[in-house]
C-alpha cells in the first residue's frame, strides 16, 4: 500500500498510466465490453481489470492520477445506444459527473456508434474492465498533460 494511492489503483493501472502519454487513450468498460477481444489490439496488449471496481470509481480513481486532454473538444467518449444514439444512459451522466467534478469543469464529451467505438478502442493504450453491470458503460479518456 502506497500513501495518497486510491487502494483501486492496481499495480498494473499504475504501470499503464505512468507508461502512456499525452494523447494517448485509455478505455473504461463494463463488464459486458468485449474487453479481452479488443484489448489484443491495443498497445498494453491485455485486459487490465479492477475487479469490485464500478465505472464512476474507476473514472474518478484514474483521473486522480491522469489529466483529460484540454487541446481537444471532447476528452472523453461514450458508446451510443444502438438504435437509439441520441439516448444518453443514466451512467453516461454519472460518468460526466465524475469527470466534471473530478477536472473542476465543465468537459465535453463525445459519442460514436457502437462499431466505431470498438475501432476507436483498438487505438487506445489500453482497456480498463470494471466489475459495473452496464449496459453502455464503454468510455474513453484521453491523456492531456500536467
Amino acid at each position: 500500500m502506497l500513501k495518497g494511492i486510491n487502494p483501486a489503483v492496481t499495480a498494473e493501472l499504475m504501470t499503464v498510466l505512468m507508461s502512456m502519454g499525452h494523447g494517448d487513450d485509455i478505455v473504461i468498460c463494463d463488464i459486458n465490453h468485449p474487453a479481452a477481444t479488443i484489448a489484443r489490439e491495443t498497445t498494453h496488449g491485455k485486459v487490465v481489470d479492477l475487479a469490485g471496481c464500478d465505472l464512476p470509481r474507476a473514472a474518478e480513481v484514474i483521473l486522480s492520477l491522469m489529466p483529460l486532454d484540454t487541446f481537444v473538444e471532447t476528452p472523453v467518449l461514450r458508446m451510443k445506444v444502438v438504435n437509439d444514439p441520441e439516448r444518453i444512459m443514466p451512467i453516461h451522466t454519472s460518468i460526466q459527473q465524475v469527470v466534471d467534478r473530478v477536472e473542476g469543469r465543465s468537459v465535453g464529451m463525445g459519442a460514436l456508434e457502437r462499431f466505431d467505438f470498438y475501432e476507436a478502442a483498438k487505438k487506445a493504450y489500453a482497456i480498463v474492465r470494471t466489475s459495473d453491470p452496464g449496459p453502455y458503460g464503454c468510455f474513453i479518456l484521453r491523456m492531456g498533460v500536467i
